[in-house]
């Protein structure tokens, strides 16, 4: 069973950056993708951006494309969201988590996800 343990939330000015990170243990065979939903008070939970494990290939909600970077680093079993340009929009709870694409792309639901504790991103002046 994977483990996410996240970390990087906190308050920013509009126009900031922030970085978060998702250290994950526990891993088992198979591939999967990685990345982080958000939640915003009184919207529905968003698929913002994923990973692959096989190859690498990345997802981006088009909200944030040009913004966000998620990127991996195989040898601290982590992974890393670069938010740059930051919106009040962006105001968020941010879940680290594990799952298929489709569900990142919100295209369909799944329980096989696995979810990390979640971390508050403010964007506010």
């Amino acid at each position: 069973q994977v483990q996410l343990v996240e970390s990087g939330g906190g308050l920013v000015q509009p126009g900031g950056s922030l970085r978060l990170s998702c250290a994950a243990s526990g891993f088992t065979d198979g591939y999967y993708h990685i990345g982080w939903f958000r939640q915003a008070p009184g919207k529905d939970r968003e698929g913002v951006s994923c990973i692959s494990t096989s190859d690498g290939s990345t997802y981006y909600t088009d909200s944030v494309k040009g913004r966000f970077t998620i990127s991996r680093d195989t040898a601290k079993n982590t992974i890393y969201l670069q938010m740059n340009s930051l919106k009040p929009e962006d105001t968020a709870v941010y879940y680290c988590a594990t799952g298929p694409r489709y569900a990142f792309m919100g295209l369909g639901t799944s329980d096989s996800i696995n979810w990390g504790q979640g971390t508050q991103v403010t964007v506010s002046s």
